[in-house]
């Protein structure tokens, strides 16, 4: 099954994520049943990063987005792992510190773009500046209202100059988020992650899906398009996410590049170099 015929959502056409079953897991039953096909995935990714870094011609970003407890740090974990640290950096978005805040809101996003090569995940983004500003009214309606315009260019400069951009929505319900606080209660590994903003956000969940829908309709674009992925079974999350990033990276046709030096000559010197090592050694 194509996932990214499947999630994508088509520029210009209407959201509404009350339609999108968040418990959906395609044909597949079971963790079980889809743990092969993840595997397969996740090597493919593993391969076509390697090849991705050795081209050096173009570069992946993957934003990822969702409501508190969806699954972000999660899917980074679990699927992004096997890459090559070399060639993958993740960024997360905090509230901006003074430095951030006294530049435009995309400048801190820019600042982090991905390199030709190189894999670049943001762990939230330069879209809390329409979904966090918005909900919180931190600026007028007048300020990030434009913004979703301005979204589209600076991601339409990457795209230009190599850049593929993914975009995913993990999608749960708020029984599922709700579930999950639980299990951060419960697991002592997780305390860390409880804040108060949890359940003052959770209050929110209304607003918060409105900005997500206008976001994601406002910048669903053929050069950054937006998925919105059924995240209340983790397993099949991490499976439609490889999927799509696998595929886009073996749609980007990368090359490894010539060699750089004279393979004759090199043969000729590792022959010489290890009929020496062999008069040596005896």
């Amino acid at each position: 099954m194509d996932h990214r015929k499947q999630f994508a959502v088509r520029p210009g056409s209407t959201v509404r994520l009350a339609r999108i079953d968040p418990e959906s897991a395609g044909s597949f039953a079971s963790r079980e049943s889809a743990a092969h096909e993840t595997r397969k995935q996740m090597e493919r990714m593993d391969r076509l990063q390697y090849l991705l870094y050795a081209d050096a011609s173009q570069a992946l970003l993957i934003v990822l987005q969702a409501l508190d407890a969806g699954g972000k740090d999660g899917t980074i974990r679990h699927i992004f792992s096997g890459m090559d640290p070399q060639g993958i950096a993740v960024f997360p978005f905090k509230e901006p510190n003074k430095v951030e805040a006294a530049h435009d809101f995309t400048w801190r996003a820019h600042l982090h773009a991905p390199a030709r090569g190189q894999v670049v995940i943001y762990n939230r983004s330069h879209y809390e500046d329409v979904l966090v500003t918005r909900v919180h009214k931190l600026v007028p309606r007048r300020v990030w209202s434009q913004r979703y315009e301005l979204i589209n260019n600076y991601e339409r400069i990457l795209a230009a100059e190599g850049t593929r951009i993914l975009k995913f929505y993990l999608h749960i319900s708020p029984e599922e988020q709700l579930e999950r606080f639980k299990k951060r209660l419960d697991d002592p590994t997780r305390h860390w992650k409880i804040t108060e903003a949890d359940y003052t956000e959770r209050e929110r969940w209304p607003q918060y899906i409105q900005a997500y829908e206008d976001a994601i309709e406002r910048t669903s674009t053929t050069w950054a398009p937006w998925y919105v992925i059924p995240a209340n079974r983790k397993w099949f999350r991490d499976l439609a996410v490889s999927t799509i990033v696998a595929d886009t990276l073996d749609d980007m046709d990368l090359k490894f590049p010539p060699a750089q030096v004279n393979l004759d000559e090199i043969r000729r010197r590792y022959h010489a170099a290890t009929r020496r090592a062999a008069r040596n050694a005896t």
